[in-house]
C-alpha cells in the first residue's frame, strides 16, 4: 500500500519511516515535510535512494499542494506526525501552532475525504490530557481521561484531536488517534530535555533544568512507538484513541543525572533556571487498552534505551552538531541564556 507520512523529517516522523522501511519494504512510503527547523532533511538520507519512498518538500497547510499530491499518490493510510511540538516555542508564539496544529490536520483530512476516504491517523500526545500530581503515583491517563490542556501547544493538539473525532462522527472518516508519552531515541532534536543534556554534556556546557527537576515523564523509547502506530493502523479499531505509553516514570533532575554519570561528567554542570509557565507536573498512560486489543507492550527498558540513544550521539555528532549552530543557537540563547 501506499502510505503519506507527514513531519517525516522530524524525530519520530523519521524513525517510522525507516521502521516501516524494514518492516513492509513491500509499501510505498511518501513523506511529506515543510522542512521547519526541526526537519532535517539529512535525516532521511538512508532512505532516499529507496525506489518506494518519495520525499515533498511541503507545507500541510497548502491545500492546492496537499490534493495535488493525493491526486497523484492516490494514498491508501495518511499518518499525520506534522506538528508544532515544543511548549516553550508555543508560549512565545501560539500562532504559528494553531496554524499547523489544527488547520493542517483539516487540510489533511479534507484531502483524505476528497480521494477516497483515505485511512487517516492522527499522531497525538499525552499533553493533551494535562498533569497529574506527584503524590498520587496510582493514577494515569486513561483514553477515558478529560482533556484538560496546560500551554498552547498541548491546546493546539487538543483541539486537532478533537476535529479528527468530529470528522468521523461527520464525515465518516475512517480515523484513529494515538496519544503517545515523551519519546527519546535516535535523531531527537537538540533542543529537546535529553539530546540536549547529551550534547552540553558533551561539550561540557551547562545543563539547563527546570526549577529543582522534580516533574516526571513517562518516557518511550521511540521505535517501540512506531511499532505501535503500525498495529494501530493496520489493525486498530475505527474511531478509537489508543495510549501509547512506556512503563518508564522519571524524574527529570534523574535523567540528568543519569546522563552526566553515563559520560563520565561532573554534576556541576547542573544549572537549575527559572521554571516554565504552566509547567506539567507528572504524565503517566495507561497502555492497558492497546495492550489488550493489538498485544502491543513496550520492550525496551529505559535504561537500555538511554545507553542506546547515547551512544547514538556520540557516534551520529555531525548530525546534531550541525542543528546546533545558526538559528537554533540564537533560540536557544533566547531560552536559557538569561535565566
Amino acid at each position: 500500500m501506499t502510505l503519506i507520512v507527514t513531519g517525516g523529517a522530524g524525530f519520530i516522523g523519521s524513525n517510522f519511516i525507516f521502521y516501516m522501511r524494514k518492516a513492509h519494504p513491500e509499501d510505498r512510503i511518501v513523506c511529506l515535510d515543510k522542512l521547519t527547523y526541526a526537519g532535517n532533511l539529512s535525516t532521511l538520507a538512508p532512505v532516499m535512494d529507496d525506489p518506494n519512498f518519495r520525499f515533498v518538500k511541503l507545507d500541510i497547510c497548502d491545500r492546492a499542494g496537499v490534493f495535488a499530491l493525493f491526486e497523484e499518490e492516490k494514498p491508501d493510510v495518511v499518518v499525520n506526525f506534522a506538528a508544532e511540538s515544543h511548549v516553550d516555542r508555543s508560549i512565545e508564539d501560539p500562532g504559528i501552532f494553531l496554524q499547523t496544529n489544527i488547520l493542517g490536520t483539516a487540510t489533511m483530512m479534507d484531502a483524505c475525504r476528497t480521494f477516497g476516504n483515505v485511512r487517516y491517523h492522527q499522531v497525538s500526545t499525552d499533553e493533551v490530557y494535562g498533569d497529574l500530581p506527584l503524590d498520587r503515583p496510582d493514577l494515569f491517563f486513561t483514553e477515558e481521561t478529560p482533556i484538560h490542556t496546560s500551554s498552547p501547544y498541548s491546546s493546539s493538539k487538543a483541539g486537532a484531536d478533537l476535529l479528527v473525532q468530529a470528522y468521523h462522527r461527520t464525515y465518516d472518516l475512517p480515523i484513529t488517534i494515538s496519544r503517545c508519552s515523551n519519546n527519546y531515541g535516535p535523531y531527537h532534536f537538540p533542543e529537546k530535555l535529553i539530546p540536549l543534556m547529551i550534547a552540553n554534556c558533551l561539550n561540557n556546557k551547562p545543563l539547563p533544568v527546570y526549577g529543582e527537576g522534580l516533574n516526571v515523564r513517562d518516557w518511550l523509547y521511540v521505535e517501540d512507538h512506531c511499532k505501535a502506530i503500525d498495529l494501530i493502523v493496520r489493525k486498530g479499531r475505527i474511531g478509537e484513541v489508543y495510549n501509547v505509553g512506556g512503563h518508564n516514570e522519571m524524574r527529570n533532575i534523574d535523567i540528568v543525572k543519569l546522563i552526566i554519570k553515563e559520560l563520565g561528567k561532573d554534576e556541576s554542570l547542573i544549572t537549575y533556571v527559572t521554571d516554565r509557565k504552566g509547567h506539567d507536573l507528572r504524565y503517566a498512560i495507561d497502555p492497558t487498552k492497546i495492550h489488550n486489543e493489538l498485544g502491543w507492550l513496550p520492550e525496551t527498558k529505559f535504561q537500555d534505551g538511554i545507553k542506546k540513544t547515547i551512544q547514538w550521539y556520540l557516534d551520529n555528532k555531525a548530525w546534531w552538531e550541525e542543528i546546533i549552530s545558526g538559528e537554533y543557537q540564537n533560540y536557544y540563547e533566547k531560552m536559557y541564556g538569561n535565566r
